[in-house]
């Protein structure tokens, strides 16, 4: 008796410090006391179990998955990292000319950065390869969700309503209803919105890390809710929002009217970017938030197949994560080729530095001819 409560007090444990992949990869034997190393891809529970094509699908996904780790950390954070930085830095030092589409770009630049923080933390993780650099507690873990739960909203949104303010420029210029001031104060309702719906969200995850006294809490452990707010939230209202924002603007194209000669209106070269930017975005993003619509409406696969099904599934779910990290370094690198005006920015910006604090020549000619 006494052996049975300490195995299944470490059990308990065990369960609680083990982040949410590795609790759905966790696969107990009937009967069994043991539970093997709590490693993701050391695939020790196969090891057990003898069961040799179990065994090596596992190792092989899990080398597949560190090699793109590997990979994503070698070229793409880096790239990642200075092209979201340099997009805010350059943008910031040049606020004048700043359009209603930079800020927005400004705007997924700073979520980027955050993903560019995680990124690192989670790859170098058990979740994501099989020689891990650390393991890290439920309250590192939970805190690395809610980063990236709020990266994800402020990206999805800020495309959204870039699609909406592209339409309202493109039918009432000069109108002001998208103009710069108002899309900066949009853009902090947006990070505001995102950290109160990540943490609304995640009680359901707080709470099945809270000991089960708790009446209030105990009725919240339900994952698969979790996930259906950040479905619903995070993919299906942008989703139908670009969509009919897409249709709007594909309606007032086809209409040509006296204000299509109007010098204010944005650059047609924003229209390809916008176009682009939100292909990419949902293209990135939409395995990602599949895995949750699975997990929402089917649950954890563990308790309903085998566990070939399992490892599949959480091979899926991680490269699905990865793929939702990439779009930190494709966005910038697509708004610095398909934006004309940003070259003309970092040249400014360049000459400024070159400069120092006295100014620069060409600076000196223009107020000389203003002068003249």
């Amino acid at each position: 008796m006494l052996s049975v409560g300490r195995s299944q007090t470490s059990y308990e444990t065990a369960e609680k410090s083990m982040p949410l992949c590795l609790k759905t990869l966790l696969i107990q034997k009937e009967g069994s006391d043991t539970f093997g190393n709590l490693e993701m891809w050391s695939c020790m529970v196969y090891n057990e179990t003898n069961d040799s094509v179990d065994l090596q699908l596992c190792q092989d996904f899990g080398l597949i998955l560190s090699i793109f780790s590997l990979v994503y950390l070698i070229v793409c954070f880096p790239l990642g990292l200075c092209y979201n930085a340099l997009l805010v830095v350059v943008n910031l030092s040049n606020k004048v000319t700043m359009t209603m589409p930079d800020v927005y770009f400004v705007n997924i630049a700073i979520a980027g950065l955050v993903l560019n923080l995680v990124a690192p933390v989670e790859l170098l993780g058990p979740s994501f390869t099989r020689w891990p650099m650390w393991e890290y507690n439920n309250e590192l873990y939970i805190t690395l969700l809610i980063l990236f739960n709020i990266s994800s909203l402020v990206i999805m949104y800020s495309t959204t309503l870039l699609s909406l303010d592209y339409y309202i420029e493109r039918a009432l210029p000069r109108t002001y209803m998208s103009s710069v001031y108002n899309t900066k104060h949009v853009c902090g309702f947006i990070w505001g919105g995102a950290i109160l719906t990540s943490f609304s969200s995640l009680l359901f995850y707080v709470c099945n890390h809270v000991s089960t006294k708790i009446i209030e809490c105990s009725k919240m452990q339900n994952k698969e809710a979790a996930d259906a707010i950040m479905m619903f939230i995070g993919y299906v209202v942008p989703a139908v929002a670009v969509l009919y924002a897409f249709v709007l603007i594909l309606r007032i194209r086809k209409e040509s009217t006296p204000l299509d000669q109007d010098s204010g209106r944005l650059d047609p070269s924003i229209h390809r970017l916008l176009l682009a930017s939100v292909c990419m975005q949902f293209l990135l993003w939409t395995p990602y938030y599949m895995t949750l619509l699975v997990h929402t409406v089917a649950g954890a696969p563990g308790s309903h197949s085998n566990r070939q099904h399992l490892t599949t599934y959480f091979f899926l779910r991680c490269l699905s994560e990865l793929l939702a990290f990439c779009s930190s370094f494709a966005i910038p690198i697509m708004y610095r080729q398909m934006n004309k005006n940003f070259s003309h920015k970092l040249q400014r910006l360049l000459k400024r530095l070159h400069c120092g604090d006295q100014p620069c020549p060409h600076e000196r000619s223009a107020v000389q001819q203003v002068v003249t």
